[in-house]
């Protein structure tokens, strides 16, 4: 009977410590699906990889800071990566972006082609990407979800009808120098092309020199003064941003001539540097690209990464000033 007895409570131990596995087991299992791909935990927080061009000017300062803030009051972890200007670096960054599993990447591109490699393997790892500030030329455009940004060609087109506008009674050549921006960059191709589509309607109006300024302030100047040395006479600048305008200032006074007078200034942005030299009549007019897409890109984000459909392009509201706008512009401005 005592025997019976040691054998029952045995069994009864065995079935104790078996159940107590089974219940530990199954809290695992309840603790696993908390988990996501990779084994990496999921504790519902958005992760984005986002490679900036740079911080070649005022401009990707401000849209820097601007997707920083933006991230962290969205609720969205940021993995930041500076590609210098270099189109390697931001196909380094993707790549290791998609090692890491970040839920969504959104990029700037240096230049407009040679994208669809790094873009497929986002694409085959399943992790949406969302193209901000500039676009790319692959042909297949499912390889991004969207593009957020501002139409280049419009600000272009912008500049130069204002130009045309202004030189309306002109009846003999007026001479243009352009400072260009990075070669190959989306905002650089648009611009050229828009500004170039608008002057056409005068045929007095001609540029005798385009070249690229990088976008920069040294780049502007250093352009400017070969510009200055190689023409006799310019009547009309068009940089293809403030900061190339505001260095160009630089090299017209150093040539002893009166920025916004002898020569017409028109750039593209509008940040407060080149705004306050609109104000002061050094530039004479501004087209508009807003850096501030920060607030956006999260949106757009959750939208993707919950697989909503969004647009396929997605365009900034934009303006144009001249120097009594800019003026009143400035107290109120953001960047």
């Amino acid at each position: 009977m005592m025997g019976k007895m040691r054998m029952h409570s045995a069994s009864w131990r065995a079935a104790t410590v078996l159940a107590s596995v089974l219940l530990v087991g199954t809290m695992a299992a309840c603790g696993n699906s908390d988990t996501g791909g990779g084994g990496t935990k999921d504790d519902g927080k958005i992760t984005m990889g986002f490679s900036q061009v740079g911080a070649e000017s005022g401009w990707r300062t401000a849209n820097t800071t601007s997707i920083k803030e933006s991230a962290t009051a969205a609720g969205i972890e940021l993995k930041f990566d500076d590609a210098q200007q270099k189109q390697e670096n931001q196909i380094k960054a993707i790549r290791n972006y998609i090692q890491q599993k970040v839920d969504v990447i959104a990029f700037s591109p240096v230049v407009e082609s040679g994208w669809d490699t790094v873009l497929k393997e986002a694409k085959d790892a399943g992790i949406p990407v969302i193209l901000t500030d500039r676009s790319v030329d692959s042909a297949d455009k499912t390889l991004y979800k969207t593009f957020l940004g501002s139409d280049f060609v419009k600000e272009g087109k912008l500049a130069g009808e204002w130009l045309v506008e202004q030189k309306k009674t002109a009846t003999g050549p007026v001479n243009i120098v352009e400072l260009q921006g990075n070669t190959g960059a989306a905002p650089a191709n648009d611009r050229k092309k828009g500004f170039g589509e608008a002057i056409a309607a005068n045929p007095n109006l001609k540029i005798i020199a385009s070249q690229p300024g990088d976008f920069t302030r040294a780049g502007g100047k250093q352009v400017m003064e070969q510009f200055l040395k190689a023409n006799k006479q310019i009547d009309v600048l068009f940089a293809h941003n403030d900061d190339m305008g505001l260095g160009a200032l630089e090299a017209i006074t150093a040539a002893g001539k009166v920025p916004g007078k002898d020569i017409t200034i028109i750039t593209v942005d509008a940040v407060k540097d080149g705004m306050q030299a609109l104000a002061d009549g050094k530039f004479n007019f501004i087209a508009e690209c807003s850096p501030l897409l920060g607030p956006q890109l999260m949106d757009l984000a959750k939208k993707v990464h919950a697989g909503e459909t969004v647009p396929a392009r997605i365009e900034t509201e934009e303006t144009t000033f001249t120097q009594e706008q800019a003026k009143e512009a400035l107290p109120n401005r953001k960047y």
